[in-house]
Order: C-alpha cells, then sequence, then structure tokens
C-alpha cells in the first residue's frame, strides 16, 4: 500500500457513493436543473412580473401558512402520540400504531374526498358544526386539517424511534437529584428528542407545502382567498403557460429549500450541544 493514501474505514465506498450520486442526479437534481434552465429563459423583467402578480403572492401566502400551522399542529400532537406508543401499554396499541401509517398507503385524493365529507353538511359531524357556526370545509380551516393529516405520520415515526432508545436512566438520575417530572422533561429529555421532532416538523411542512390532491377537494380553491400554489400551478400548466408555472415552481422551490436549510441548520446546532 502507497503511503500517505488515505483509505476509507468502510469497503465499497467509492462505488456506493456513486451509485448514490448517481440515483440522486436521475431522480432528484436533474429534474429541478431542468426546471430552473426552463425559468431561465423568461427575463429577469418578466420573472418578476409573474412572482409578484397578486394572485401569486396570495397563493404562497395560502400555502405557507396553512403548512406552517399544520406542521406545528403536528409537532405537537405528534409528540403526545408518540410519547403514549412509546411509554405506555393499554388495549389497541397495535391497531393505533398501524392507523398512524394510514396517510401514507390512502390516495391524497381519497383523504380529500373523506375529509370534504366529514367537515360539510353531508355528514352529522358537519352539520353539527355548522349549527354551532364553526364552518371547516370549504375553508381555509380546511386546508389546514388536510395538511395535518397528512403530516402528522412524519412527526410520530420521527420522534417515535427517538423515544424508544432514551436512556432511561437519564430520568431516574434527574429525578434522584430531587428534579419533579416536568423539570426532568424540558431539561433531559426535551433537549435530546427536539433534533427528531424539528426534522419531523420539517417534514410535515415540506410535506403541506407540495400537498395537491387532497385539498382540492375540502378548500374552495379560490383565487386570493384559498388557492394553493400547487393548483395555481396546475392550472397555468391547463393553460399552456409553462413559462408562467416553472417561475412559480422556482420561486416555491427557492423559498422551501431556504426554509428547509434553517431548520436543518437549526437541527444539527441543537445536536451539537446534545453531543
Amino acid at each position: 500500500m502507497l503511503k500517505g493514501k488515505k483509505t476509507s474505514g468502510l469497503p465499497g465506498f467509492g462505488l456506493t457513493l456513486g451509485l448514490s450520486m448517481m440515483y440522486m442526479s436521475l431522480l432528484v437534481l436533474i429534474p429541478l436543473f431542468s426546471l430552473i434552465l426552463y425559468s431561465v429563459r423568461l427575463s429577469p423583467g418578466e420573472y418578476w412580473q409573474i412572482i409578484t402578480n397578486d394572485r401569486v403572492l396570495a397563493a404562497f401566502r395560502v400555502s405557507f401558512s396553512s403548512a406552517l400551522f399544520a406542521a406545528l399542529i403536528d409537532g405537537f400532537f405528534g409528540f403526545i402520540i408518540a410519547w403514549v406508543l412509546t411509554r405506555y401499554s393499554f388495549y389497541g396499541k397495535r391497531v393505533i400504531d398501524a392507523l398512524i401509517d394510514l396517510p401514507f398507503a390512502i390516495p391524497t385524493a381519497v383523504a380529500g374526498i373523506t375529509l370534504s365529507y366529514l367537515f360539510t353538511a353531508n355528514s352529522r359531524l358537519g352539520r353539527f358544526l355548522m349549527d354551532h357556526e364553526i364552518e371547516i370545509g370549504l375553508t381555509n380551516a380546511g386546508i389546514v386539517i388536510a395538511l395535518t393529516f397528512i403530516g402528522l405520520p412524519f412527526v410520530v415515526r420521527t420522534v417515535q424511534p427517538v423515544l424508544q432508545d432514551f436512556d432511561k436512566e437519564l430520568e431516574e438520575a434527574s429525578a434522584s437529584l430531587g428534579a419533579n417530572f416536568y423539570k426532568t422533561f424540558l431539561r433531559v429529555i426535551l433537549p435530546s428528542i427536539a433534533p427528531a421532532l424539528i426534522t419531523g416538523f420539517a417534514m410535515a411542512f415540506a410535506r403541506g407545502l407540495g400537498e395537491y390532491g387532497s385539498v382540492i377537494f375540502i378548500a374552495t380553491n379560490m383565487p386570493y382567498e384559498s388557492e394553493i400554489v400547487p393548483r395555481l400551478i396546475v392550472q397555468k400548466l391547463l393553460n399552456f403557460d409553462y413559462k408562467g408555472a416553472s417561475a412559480i415552481g422556482t420561486a416555491m422551490l427557492a423559498c422551501a429549500f431556504t426554509l428547509l436549510l434553517i431548520i436543518n441548520l437549526l437541527q444539527h446546532r441543537l445536536q451539537r450541544r446534545i453531543i
């Protein structure tokens, strides 16, 4: 072996790295670069005029606010569900654990139709809510509910393994030092699971930004009110406005990537503090 030549501790590193990069390029990088290259055909003035249109800005506002609220709800209740499934034993636990993955299995259009039926006047629950002047179906609140439904498994399945592997001796040590449950939770448990919780939040948020199938059935899809960015892009594609669709798509890509990068940096900083 030549001196000074560094070798990896794992065999096959070059081959696996090459296959990984090829896979990423074919399925992720090349389609994204194709979208960017198509939007480059627009002049800066045309691009700016498209993405600053009032209808486009309203759609961005609806998409980002709805995805954010849904991800926050998923983060809170997803953590509670993961905690219950990890820390307690009860009848029907495996059934509930299996139901968590249901949004992964069913088509989003089916979820949208079901939620639309459930929260409108067609069902007893919808009539009950409307009798008490609570409107969810065909409103922006319905969009948040649809995004919450599809995003919940991301949080639960991200936090659950971390809670299962958490060293309970740390809790016992904290209790032996006189800390009650709430202080132990805030100072010992929560910092340890915070990176996983942030990851689940980011995944639910990203999934909500790109969701289309479930939202169009539970929202009115009215421009300036409840129209989301994916529907606006589809509408432009149906009208053969490929330049407009590519411009909005790249703007959405840039905003989502920036937010996810910030979240990942925050997660990395929390992990370094824990280590």
